[in-house]
C-alpha cells in the first residue's frame, strides 16, 4: 500500500501533526530524519514552520522542495505535545 498525507500541521520546532489517507492521525518529532544537505534549511525552526502537504506526491516538503516520504514519518514514534 503507497501511504499518502492529506493534512499536515507544524505544532512546535520539529514536530508535524500529520493525517494519513486513511485517517491516521498522530504527531511525530522529525528531528531525527533532518539530516543531509537538502534539509540544512529547515533545521532552523522559523524555515521548518514553513513546510507544507505537496498535493501532487500526497507528501510533506519544505519551501525548498525537500520531502519526507509518508513511510519514513509513519515509521516514527508518535509523540504527545504538551497542553497549551
Amino acid at each position: 500500500m503507497i501511504l499518502h498525507i492529506e493534512h499536515v500541521a507544524v505544532p512546535a520546532p520539529f514536530h508535524l501533526t500529520l493525517r494519513f489517507e486513511e485517517g491516521e492521525e498522530r504527531t511525530v518529532d522529525v528531528g531525527p530524519l533532518l539530516n543531509g544537505p537538502v534539509f540544512e534549511p529547515l533545521r532552523n525552526p522559523d524555515y521548518f514552520a514553513l513546510v507544507s502537504s505537496d498535493p501532487l506526491c500526497q507528501t510533506v516538503t519544505g519551501p525548498n522542495g525537500a520531502d519526507c516520504a509518508p513511510e519514513a514519518l509513519r515509521s516514527l514514534p508518535a509523540v504527545t505535545m504538551p497542553a497549551a
